[in-house]
């Protein structure tokens, strides 16, 4: 009630539910509460950057105090979450002074202090600046319940549709598919885009991960028929709870920019359309979240339904994985002949 209270003087959307498994002789249950954070930008885009920046560090951390007073364990905030998603315009200036260190920017030190007073894992995704390859990354920073960093993901599939001109500014990641050994669980993040690769979401699964955050910022002409499938689809696949999230709103920027369709050049991106959610190995799921609103999602999950889930359909047993490895070495070959049968 509390939350709900602070929620509503925030001007949030709060919904919270709970997913729970069978429980077991065995084993304890493994109750998480695990929140999902949707949000717009605050400032104009032709505020100065630090004001834009600091606006939204001012709204994230209102919306965390509500996360924190519903009893969450791991948060996760939006796609380069510390400003808006400029990428649409390919301009370099101002944009690139939102990029910063994974572990010393601003962000970090902003978010290490909330996690740290709440006891809470926080994933916040940024645009980092690699000052010892001297590139820039979209980057999702796990920070842990004391505050201290814990490790990175970088993005390892890049939009080249529409107006989603990343390639502009940053190129694929080189961090494999790491997944994080919390004190509340096992946690992956599948960056935005990577969620329309299968392959993608399978390889966090087979490194351990019980959780599967997807922080995204997509706009609904293009991507809403898909959004309430592929984070689902992903969980039953792959036997872990996956997290939808979506920024919200529509944002406005400065100068004009085309999109390479014919049509007359634009100064608003599209409508982020928010509709955040969870969804279970069982193939359960919560609602979305507002979209239109800002945010924020919490949902008790008991862990035990990951195994529960597994031994039910045995996926991994049942699965090929040596014939798929075989299969794709041979057609990742310059000379690959597809075993077509006339």
């Amino acid at each position: 009630e509390r939350a709900s209270a602070q929620a509503k003087e925030a001007s949030l959307d709060f919904q919270a539910y709970s997913i729970p498994a069978q429980k077991e002789e065995t084993r304890a249950e493994r109750k998480v509460r695990v929140a999902a954070v949707q949000n717009r930008i605050v400032a104009p885009t032709d505020a100065p950057i630090t004001e834009q920046r600091d606006a939204i560090f001012r709204r994230v951390e209102e919306i965390i105090e509500v996360a924190a007073t519903a009893g969450t364990n791991v948060l996760c905030l939006q796609e380069c979450w510390t400003g808006p998603f400029f990428f649409c315009t390919r301009e370099k200036a101002p944009w690139m002074e939102l990029a910063e260190s994974a572990d010393s920017g601003e962000s970090f030190k902003f978010i290490s202090s909330l996690a740290k007073k709440h006891r809470m894992v926080i994933v916040s995704p940024i645009l980092e600046r690699d000052d010892h390859k001297q590139t820039i990354w979209n980057t999702a920073v796990v920070v842990d319940q004391t505050g201290r960093y814990i490790g990175k993901h970088r993005k390892n599939h890049i939009p080249r549709v529409g107006d989603f001109n990343e390639s502009t500014y940053y190129m694929e990641g080189d961090t494999g598919h790491p997944v994080f050994d919390t004190i509340y669980g096992k946690i992956a993040i599948n960056i935005c885009y990577g969620r329309h690769h299968p392959l993608n979401w399978m390889m966090f699964g087979l490194n351990g991960a019980e959780i599967v955050f997807n922080p995204s910022a997509t706009v609904g002409a293009l991507s809403e028929p898909l959004w309430p499938i592929e984070a689902r689809n992903a969980a039953i696949a792959n036997h872990y709870f996956a997290v939808g999230i979506n920024r919200v709103g529509t944002e406005t920027f400065p100068n004009q920019f085309t999109s390479g369709d014919g049509r007359p050049a634009k100064n608003k991106f599209g409508h982020f359309y928010g509709s955040s959610y969870v969804a279970a190995p069982d193939g359960s799921r919560t609602p979305g979240l507002s979209r239109v609103q800002d945010g924020l999602l919490v949902a008790e999950v008991d862990l035990n339904l990951c195994q529960q889930v597994r031994d039910k359909w045995l996926f991994n047993q049942t699965a090929r994985f040596d014939l798929y490895a075989e299969a794709l070495q041979k057609y990742c070959s310059h000379d690959f002949k597809p075993q077509l049968i006339k």
